[in-house]
């Protein structure tokens, strides 16, 4: 197989399981290079999108597994990666030992190494670059696992990611992604706080946003999200319950590595009044401005 990988063909038998924001973005690149993807996901409607584009539905994880080369998971909470896993119609119920398993959902370094210890070839591979970046196929990979078996999917990867970074044994895609989510909730809570201020000041906030975004303030979350803001759009390009998530582990890995990360805590407690006090978990990052602005 690894041979087939590395000649990168056109068409390859790929199960993918997880048909959200995400994973719809990266499926249908995968499906524009020619591949033959397998898809399940637990409400079969969210996947109209890409069965539409010609994929094939399966009936459990275990199912869109069998008999294909990569299995890709890309799903929302850890306990949601254990259930595809683990579940008794879960992928290690129907694995083979040549199967590459590859889970791109934000989650726990220590479920990505109790995976990897659970069969032969598995990669952790969270990703950043939002629902702009799986559409365009664009993405960063943070990358974890056995190198031998990273370098057999990376004619795959590159076909809906432009840059991948591998960082070590199993666990270290899922430590990278979490020091990209630190960055972020800086970035977000500055970018919320200035649209705030600048509001409250009387100032032009198009204005604001084009100068703030030509200097030394410039950075991804303002360049993708104030105009979302300014547009009153807040439709998920990154669910605000699944970072809060993320902020959470993050969190919990910077305790176990008995480090203090206290803006990134304040950044969780903003993102828990606005997910679990004033229930928006469905918006989008950028309704994180909902709390001064409703």
């Amino acid at each position: 197989m690894s041979k087939h990988l590395h000649e990168g063909m056109s068409m390859m038998k790929i199960g993918f399981i997880g048909t959200g924001v995400m994973g719809t973005g990266v499926i249908n690149n995968l499906l524009r290079h020619g591949n033959e993807v397998t898809v399940y996901n637990r409400t079969k409607e969210h996947a109209a999108a890409v069965l539409a584009n010609g994929a094939s539905w399966a009936e459990t994880p275990a199912a869109a597994t069998v008999g294909n080369e990569i299995v890709f998971t890309m799903v929302g909470f850890p306990t949601d990666v254990e259930q595809v896993y683990y579940g008794p119609d879960g992928i290690l119920a129907a694995a083979t030992k040549d199967q590459i398993l590859v889970d791109m959902t934000t989650s726990s370094p220590s479920l990505a190494k109790k995976l990897a210890q659970a069969a032969d070839q598995v990669v952790d591979a969270p990703v950043s670059g939002g629902d702009v970046g799986a559409q365009k196929g664009t993405l960063t990979v943070m990358l974890g696992g056995q190198q031998a078996v990273v370098e057999k999917i990376m004619p795959v990867l590159e076909q809906f990611s432009s840059s991948q970074h591998y960082f070590g044994p199993a666990g270290s895609g899922q430590h990278a992604k979490m020091a990209n989510q630190i960055m972020i909730a800086g970035t977000m809570t500055g970018m919320t706080e200035m649209l705030v201020y600048a509001q409250r000041a009387g100032l032009d906030l198009a204005e604001v946003v084009r100068t703030v975004g030509g200097g030394a303030g410039a950075n991804w979350s303002l360049s993708n999200y104030a105009p979302r803001i300014l547009r009153d759009d807040y439709t998920p390009g990154f669910f605000a319950k699944h970072f809060l998530k993320d902020l959470r582990i993050a969190l919990a890995e910077a305790e176990r590595l008995q480090i203090q990360l206290p803006a990134t805590a304040e950044a969780k407690r903003l993102y828990e009044l606005l997910v679990d006090q004033d229930g928006l978990g469905d918006d989008g990052t950028q309704a994180l401005v909902k709390l001064w602005w409703h």
